[in-house]
This record gives structure tokens, C-alpha cells and sequence, in this order.
């Protein structure tokens, strides 16, 4: 189904750099200074010009909105770099993304006026490498200024730009606050609902690239697979790694024993615990990570999205898993089928704003009018739903957003709408989510922030719902 503006968390395409670092996270977390050690260039040997030229591209494209990061990735002339550009061009662009706010305050200190924005991309993406990858400076610098050479409209500004930049080289980025990354009106919305407390781990949360997570198959041998990816098991049973990569190219992924899939996301489908035998439909399925579950568990599957070329992935994955589903291309409230289920799922079209860490464009591509319009979309949904759970079965609504009018709000109108319905009080230890996330009414809250310790995870909203009536 196509997902203005972002769609969930369990994405198929990994992370460059592991987030579970503590000694990371202090060095980037108060009054620091550049790296003099070469870890950037190391990383992406013989990177220049032409690759940062694409992350200023890819970075551009995520603010305007005109198209995701990862789509701009698939286009030219992203799409003509050597594998090794294409990775630090990627992940050059995530960082700046990941810190805007902070680069940006960075900045501000140093230029008496903004410039134009070709050149304020330049400055973005250096201090990125600088702050974020750790590029040595002398690189980052020169390579900004040969940028600036090569166009009419950054040349006047490369004394500006060389001198900007050492000087930072020089004196140290100063002291930055995460909460510069988040843009002003979600910033006060979060901490208006979630307090102080919470919102500094929301905050802190921007600033660190996520590690890749594993679901895997319940045939496959999960502590040999984590001994084969380097990869932690956490409660639930998903695996993090910190391997970087073509994930193709990692143990078993041909064999299909695993897929890519945030810890969060992968919480909805444990919840609603579906048996061998039982009858299950996951509205709004691709790209598939959560039908994957359900399929793997041993129910039988319908999967339904309006957009076949997302399906694409969704068919791919089941072909390399060799897991069954029936899969439909129409949208789910034009869907003609008489068929009732045992356990139904619904990851609906929302905000994603819950998604910053692993993709930090979902926070400059959503405006406050946007929750209003998914918001009417998920009652629809919701609506949809409930007639396709058999009584005695369950229901399962979930968004990788943060704003209640997407998650908690639209539990109580549902439950108001269809008194057939009750909520099944959540057990977090027993579908791998943070103890804290539980609600009062028995819904799960996850909040990027909470298990810090173990790298944390996406932000959800999940309830498990059963049809009595």
C-alpha cells in the first residue's frame, strides 16, 4: 500500500554502522572535537568529490520531499557511483539527516547569514563526515572546497566555506543538544505527551545510526545464526547485529532462515500469537515482514496492499523463505471477500514518525496537517478490520507513529464503535517489548529511547484486541 509519507519499520535494507556504542555516544555528546583518525576514509577508500556531490543530492531530496532517500538512491546520478561511493554517499547523507539540528547550530555559530542553500549543502555534508563518520578533516575540508569550484553559484563562497570549515577543525563543534535534530512543533508535541524524562531519550535517539535486526524462522537454529551474523539475541527473539553490508551477502540469507525486520515491528505479529492451522489476514501487508511471521508460524496467510510494486518485495521474500501466502493486489476497503479470520492484522498507513532512527527523512517529510488526513484513513481501516475478525478471534491495529491521534485516540473511538470488541492486556516480556511500554489500558507504547542500553528500538503503538460479540 503506498504510505504517505513513510511506511513501517521493518525495512529490508540494512544500516552502515551499529548503534549500541557507548563509547560513541559519549564522544558525540557534549563539547567535542573533530577526529584526527582516518576511520571515514578507511571505511570508504578512495571516496571524493563525486560521491559527496550525491550525498548533498540525497540529502536535498529528503528535506524537500520530493522523494525518499532510498528512491533517490535508485536514480542517477546516485545509481553510477562504484559500490563503494554509493555506501559513502548513503550513509554521509543519513548523518547529516540524523543531525541536522545539530549541524546546523554548528554552523550558525560561524556564519554571521545563512547562504544560499547549494552552499549550505556543501558545509552540511562536511561536517557530517566530520561529526558523524569521523572523515578526517583534511578531507572533508578539501573536498568541500573542490565542490564549491565546480559550480557558478558555490565558487564565490569557497574561501567561506574553507575558512568555516577549519575553523571548526580548529576550535572543536561545541556543545550541541539532540533536541536540536527534532523540528520545533514535534519536539514540543512529544514532550508535551510523553514528559521530560521520555522525551530526552526521543531526543537522544536522533543522534545514533540503529544496528540491523533479524527475525528469524522458528526452524531455523537462532543461537547458531547469531553466532554466524555476530549477533545479539534479544527478548522476543529477534537478533542485532552490527554487521555492515549488502545483507544478501550474509550467512544463510539464501538458505532463507531470516529476514531484516526492526525489534519493534516485529512485536505486532508475536502479539497476536497465531497457531499452526489458524486462518490469518494482514491488511496493508508489504513489504512483508510481519506476514512473514504469521506465515511462519504456521497460520494461512492473506496478505493485502494496494501496491503491487511494493508486493514485489513481499513476493521476493516468500520465494527465498519458502513460506506460503495468498497474496492481493487492491486496497483493502475495496476488497469483496466474504471470508472471516482467525487473527487479523492491521499496520496501517500512518506518520512513521516513529521511524527516525532508522529513517530520519520521516521527520522533515510529515507536516501537522498530514496526521489529521492518516488518521481518518486508519479509522477506515480499523473499520475494514473488524469485519473480518471471526467471533472468539483477535485483532491486531498498530503504527509506527508517535502521536496519539494515530495510536491511543483511535483505540478508543474503535472500542466506542464496536462494542464486540475488548482489549487483551498486553504481556511485554513475552512478544520482546520494553516493560515500561505497557498502558494502563493493557495497549503497548514503544518509544525510541527506552532499552538505550541494548541500542534501542522504533517507536509503535500496538493493541491487541479480541471480538467477543
Amino acid at each position: 500500500m503506498s504510505r504517505p509519507p513513510v511506511k513501517g519499520g521493518d525495512k529490508g535494507r540494512p544500516q552502515n554502522r551499529g548503534s549500541n556504542r557507548g563509547s560513541a555516544q559519549r564522544r558525540h555528546a557534549t563539547n567535542h572535537k573533530p577526529s584526527s583518525r582516518p576511520q571515514g576514509e578507511d571505511r570508504y577508500p578512495e571516496v571524493g568529490v563525486q560521491a559527496r556531490l550525491v550525498a548533498g543530492v540525497l540529502l536535498n531530496a529528503a528535506l524537500e520531499k520530493r522523494t525518499g532517500l532510498d528512491e533517490e538512491m535508485a536514480k542517477s546520478p546516485a545509481r553510477d557511483l562504484s559500490p563503494a561511493d554509493r555506501a559513502f554517499a548513503r550513509a554521509c547523507a543519513m548523518g547529516a539527516l540524523r543531525r541536522l539540528g545539530e549541524i546546523d547550530q554548528i554552523l550558525g555559530k560561524r556564519l554571521k547569514a545563512l547562504p544560499g542553500l547549494p552552499t549550505m549543502t556543501i558545509l552540511r555534508i562536511a561536517v557530517a563526515q566530520m561529526l558523524v563518520l569521523e572523515t578526517p578533516s583534511f578531507a572533508a575540508v578539501s573536498t568541500a572546497v573542490k565542490l564549491a569550484e565546480r559550480d557558478n553559484k558555490t565558487r564565490p563562497y569557497k574561501n567561506l566555506i574553507n575558512a568555516v570549515l577549519r575553523g571548526i577543525d580548529r576550535d572543536g563543534f561545541g556543545v550541541t543538544k539532540p533536541k536540536a535534530n527534532l523540528p520545533e512543533w514535534l519536539a514540543a508535541r512529544w514532550q508535551a505527551t510523553y514528559g521530560d524524562e521520555a522525551f530526552v531519550g526521543l531526543a537522544e535517539a536522533t543522534r545514533f545510526e540503529p544496528a540491523t535486526d533479524i527475525s528469524v524462522k522458528p526452524s531455523a537454529d537462532s543461537a547458531a545464526l547469531a553466532q554466524a551474523l555476530e549477533a545479539n539475541i534479544l527478548e522476543g527473539g529477534t537478533l542485532r547485529t552490527d554487521r555492515r553490508g549488502d545483507v544478501a551477502s550474509w550467512p544463510h540469507f539464501d538458505e532463507g532462515d531470516w529476514w531484516v525486520q526492526d525489534a519493534a515491528a516485529a512485536i505486532p505479529a508475536r502479539l497476536l500469537d497465531v497457531k499452526s492451522g489458524q486462518t490469518a489476514l494482514d491488511l496493508c501487508a508489504a513489504p512483508g515482514g510481519k506476514t512473514l511471521q504469521l506465515a511462519a508460524a504456521g497460520a494461512s496467510v492473506v496478505a493485502l496492499d494496494r501496491s503491487e510494486s511494493r508486493l514485489k518485495r513481499l513476493r521476493q521474500n516468500f520465494e527465498r523463505t519458502k513460506l506460503q501466502a495468498e497474496v492481493v493486489a487492491i486496497p483493502a476497503e475495496d476488497w469483496e471477500d466474504d471470508r472471516q479470520f482467525d487473527a487479523v492484522l492491521l499496520d496501517a498507513p500512518c506518520s512513521a514518525t516513529g521511524t527516525y532512527r532508522r529513517n530520519p527523512e520521516a521527520l522533515r517529510a510529515v507536516r501537522p496537517a498530514d496526521i489529521a488526513k492518516l488518521a481518518d484513513v486508519q479509522h477506515r481501516l480499523l473499520d475494514v478490520a473488524a469485519q473480518k475478525v471471526k467471533i472468539g478471534g483477535k485483532l491486531v491495529y498498530c503504527v509506527c507513529s508517535l502521536e496519539r491521534e494515530e495510536g491511543e485516540t483511535q483505540m478508543i473511538a474503535f472500542l466506542r464503535r464496536h462494542a464486540g470488541f475488548k482489549t487483551v492486556a498486553a504481556d511485554p516480556a513475552s512478544v520482546g517489548a520494553p516493560l515500561e511500554a505497557l498502558t494502563k489500558e493493557g495497549w503497548l507504547r514503544v518509544l525510541p529511547g527506552q532499552w538505550a542500553e541494548k541500542g534501542s528500538l522504533d517507536g509503535f503503538f500496538i493493541a491487541l484486541l479480541e471480538r467477543t460479540a
